[in-house]
C-alpha cells in the first residue's frame, strides 16, 4: 500500500515537472505590459523578459526611473509613465499599449506597481492612510486590468498580479496587508471569469525581499511622524517603549529579507511563458516553509506565534 502510494505520489510530481517545462512557442512576438518598473520587481522582470527577446511595455512612475531603465535595455523594450492612481493616466497608457500591440493583442499584464507606508499599528493611523496604500496597491491593479483585459483576452493572453505572503497573513497594521487579501479575492474571481476565454491568471505571494518599497530610513520616519501625531490618550496607552520595540521588529525583519529578487521573477517569468502556469507562485524560502505553511494553521496558534516576540503596550485592561 505505502509502496503504491510513493509511486503515485512520484508520478504526480513527474507529470508536474513535465508539464511546466513545457513553454509557449514564439515569445520574440508577445507584447508584456508591466507596472511599477522604476525599481525592485518590476524593473528587474522587464530586463529579464528583454533579455528572453520579449517585446516588453514598461510602465514607470517617472520619467526619470523609465529612462534608466531604457539605458539597461535593448531598443525593443519600450516605457511609458504611468500613475495607477490616476484614471486618465491608466487611460493614456492604456491607449498607449494599443497603438503598439494592435491587432495581437497583449499577451501578458503583470500588476506589479505598489507601496507599503505607513504601516503602523492600526490606532495611530487615519482613514487617508489606508486609503492612500488601497488606491496603489489594489484599486490601482483593478483599473489597470479592466482597462488592458479588452487586448489581453484577444491574445488570450496572461494576468499576473504581485499579491504577498501578507495577503495570507496579516502581521502588521495599515492597508498593506488589506491591500494584499483583496489582490488575492480579485485574482481568483478574475481567474473564473476569464477561464472560458482561455486567460490564465496567476498570483504571485513573495516573502519579505529587500525593495524599495519599504525603505527601513524612511519606513522609521514615517513611524515617527505617525506616533507625534497620534493623540495623547494613545501615546499614554502604548507608550515610549512599545515605539522602540516596534522599531526593533520592524529592523530585524528588514535584516532578514532575502535580496534574491529574481526567485521572484523567475515565478513571474513562469507564469508568463510557461504553457501551464500556475495558480499561485509562493516566492522565496521564508514564504515555502514557514508563512505559507502558518496560514493553513488553526487561527489561536498563528495569534500565539505572531504575538510572541511582538512589541506590548505599556498600559492594557
Amino acid at each position: 500500500m505505502w509502496l503504491s502510494l510513493v509511486v503515485l505520489v512520484g508520478l504526480y510530481y513527474l507529470v508536474r515537472w513535465y508539464r511546466e517545462r513545457q513553454v509557449v512557442s514564439h515569445l520574440q512576438d508577445k507584447y508584456v505590459f508591466i507596472t511599477g518598473c522604476d525599481s525592485g520587481f518590476g524593473n528587474l522582470l522587464a530586463r529579464q523578459l528583454d533579455m528572453q527577446g520579449m517585446r516588453v511595455l514598461a510602465a514607470c512612475l517617472t520619467e526619470e526611473g523609465a529612462k534608466q531603465l531604457r539605458d539597461r535595455t535593448s531598443a525593443r523594450l519600450e516605457t511609458v509613465t504611468l500613475d495607477v492612481t490616476n484614471t486618465e493616466s491608466i487611460a493614456a497608457a492604456t491607449q498607449w499599449v494599443k497603438e503598439h500591440v494592435g491587432e495581437r493583442g497583449l499577451w501578458g499584464l503583470v500588476n506589479n506597481a505598489g507601496i507599503a507606508l505607513p504601516v503602523a499599528p492600526n490606532e495611530w493611523l487615519t482613514k487617508q492612510d489606508f486609503v492612500r496604500v488601497l488606491e496603489v496597491n489594489l484599486l490601482g491593479v483593478i483599473e489597470v486590468t479592466l482597462s488592458l483585459l479588452p487586448l489581453v483576452r484577444k491574445a488570450r493572453g496572461r494576468v499576473v498580479n504581485v499579491a504577498s505572503i501578507l495577503g495570507r497573513l496579516s502581521l502588521s497594521g495599515g492597508g498593506y496587508c488589506i491591500s494584499k487579501y483583496g489582490v488575492e479575492a480579485f485574482s481568483d474571481s478574475l481567474r473564473r471569469d476569464l477561464f472560458y476565454f482561455g486567460v490564465k491568471v496567476a498570483i504571485i505571494e513573495p516573502g519579505f525581499f529587500r525593495t524599495n518599497i519599504l525603505p527601513l530610513e524612511r519606513y522609521s520616519q514615517t513611524l515617527k511622524n505617525q506616533w507625534n501625531q497620534a493623540s495623547s490618550e494613545v501615546k499614554e496607552t502604548y507608550g515610549e517603549k512599545f515605539l522602540a520595540h516596534y522599531m526593533k521588529t520592524i529592523t530585524s525583519l528588514e535584516n532578514m529579507c532575502s535580496e534574491d529578487l529574481s526567485l521572484v521573477t523567475n515565478c513571474m517569468e513562469h507564469a508568463l511563458t510557461a504553457c501551464y502556469p500556475r495558480t499561485r507562485y509562493s516566492a522565496g524560502w521564508d514564504a515555502k516553509l514557514f508563512y505559507i505553511p502558518m496560514s493553513y494553521l488553526p487561527t489561536f496558534l498563528v495569534d500565539a506565534i505572531i504575538s510572541w516576540n511582538a512589541p506590548k503596550p505599556e498600559k492594557t485592561l
